[in-house]
């Protein structure tokens, strides 16, 4: 994706790419999947500090790399805490580094008992994993309100995907390390819907090492990290149906902008659509939060399927039109075998995304329902917009690979930076 955004940083770009280098039905399929995922993203955080977004680009930017630093700090704070107190940094003194993992072992077991107990816990797991995994599609949403995108946008990409992985990793790695999978905490706290960070591996750990304050303090922090998923949540939902609508394939309505460029009726209908939070009212937080969890895994994974089927197209144009990739601002490794490993790798966890469903005795229509709706919804949108439109897949040798990238070349020649301040 960073090849594509960064040789053409427009609006909306890996949507408007997916039309324009596969098939306009799959660009319109692919935008609306995208705007569900995240006008569903919205009701999951907090929604009051996304406001900011109905000013430009640049507040947004700013708002976010502020509210973002807390994100950074919890991060890095929690992955402290845990090397220190698993080596016996806490009040009670006690050494527990890796016990948790022998007692009662690294690997729960799910629906299941023996090896293939372990195995489905672990598949669920994987499943669950997969609502987490997102980034450089958010920042690619900025590429055509950035300023000077081909030099910003690469190091962007770069930064982000380093950080995203380190913070997974360390991060998954000290939940371990701080709670038992079968900790009754943890439990009761999803059973009862509990607010705030009652459910927290941390906060649980803190409380259990009789650490006082910090708690207080972690629960601050994921409010800050509320509001900036929030914030970039709105940003791109809003972005996502603003690209819709100047390709034509949404309410010509939704191109109105304000002054400063923002799409304002795009925002507001998210912000509306946000709405839907409220029925945690009544039918339980655990149970709602579940419901949202479910459809955005499978329109995430669609995404990222989208988005790496797209890229193996763009390959075949440059390559059937002479367009060099070595010439591009940024160009991706071991390609275009990534490229199709990802997107394998994204249609199969999306078909398992919801296989608890199948097993003996656990079925549920709702489960089932939140877990498949996007799968069966997006080729409806992509056959019945190819039926009505007669649209056709575009052939590598008439991709067009040069439009807006003369105007691209000449605003990055002409550049000037702006003075701070």
């Amino acid at each position: 994706m960073a090849e594509m955004v960064t040789y053409l940083p427009i609006s909306s770009p890996f949507i408007r790419f997916a039309g324009r280098f596969v098939d306009e039905a799959f660009g319109v399929a692919a935008g609306y999947n995208f705007f569900v995922l995240e006008v569903m993203l919205v009701p999951f955080e907090v929604v009051a500090c996304s406001i900011i977004n109905l000013f430009a680009v640049k507040w947004y930017g700013e708002s976010e790399f502020w509210l973002a630093l807390g994100k950074v700090i919890l991060a890095i704070g929690l992955i402290l805490y845990t090397f220190v107190t698993m080596l016996g940094g806490n009040p009670l003194r006690d050494r527990f580094g890796f016990r948790y993992w022998e007692d009662p072992g690294a690997f729960g077991e799910a629906y299941f008992t023996g090896s293939l107990g372990r195995f489905v816990g672990f598949l669920v797991c994987l499943v669950q994993a997969a609502y987490t995994i997102a980034g450089p599609d958010y920042v690619s949403m900025a590429a055509g309100e950035a300023e000077n995108p081909r030099v910003v946008m690469p190091r962007a990409y770069n930064k982000v995907f380093g950080r995203l992985t380190a913070f997974f990793v360390l991060g998954s790695l000290a939940v371990g390390i701080n709670v038992p999978y079968n900790s009754q905490e943890i439990s009761e706290a999803f059973e009862q819907g509990k607010p705030g960070a009652a459910a927290s591996p941390y906060v649980i750990a803190m409380n259990r090492l009789r650490i006082g304050v910090l708690p207080d303090i972690v629960n601050a922090l994921i409010l800050t990290a509320c509001f900036s998923a929030g914030n970039s949540y709105v940003y791109c939902a809003s972005r996502s149906l603003y690209g819709l609508a100047l390709e034509r394939r949404a309410p010509k309505l939704l191109t109105r902008c304000l002054k400063n460029g923002v799409p304002v009726y795009c925002v507001l209908i998210v912000l509306l659509i946000s709405l839907i939070s409220f029925l945690q009212v009544s039918s339980g937080t655990a149970t709602v939060l579940t419901w949202f969890v479910s459809i955005i895994t499978a329109s995430q994974l669609i995404n990222f399927a989208v988005i790496a089927f797209t890229f193996t197209r763009f390959k075949k144009a440059c390559d059937a039109q002479g367009l060099c990739r070595d010439t591009l601002p940024y160009k991706g490794l071991w390609q275009p075998f990534l490229a199709w490993y990802a997107f394998v790798g994204c249609i199969v966890m999306m078909l398992m995304n919801g296989f608890t469903v199948f097993i003996r005795g656990n079925w549920k229509i709702t489960n089932f329902f939140f877990c498949y709706t996007m799968v069966g919804v997006f080729p409806l949108i992509y056959i019945a917009w190819k039926v009505l439109r007669q649209t056709r897949i575009v052939k590598p040798t008439e991709v067009d690979l040069y439009h807006d990238v003369e105007e691209i070349d000449e605003y990055t020649r002409n550049y000037v930076p702006r003075p701070p301040g």
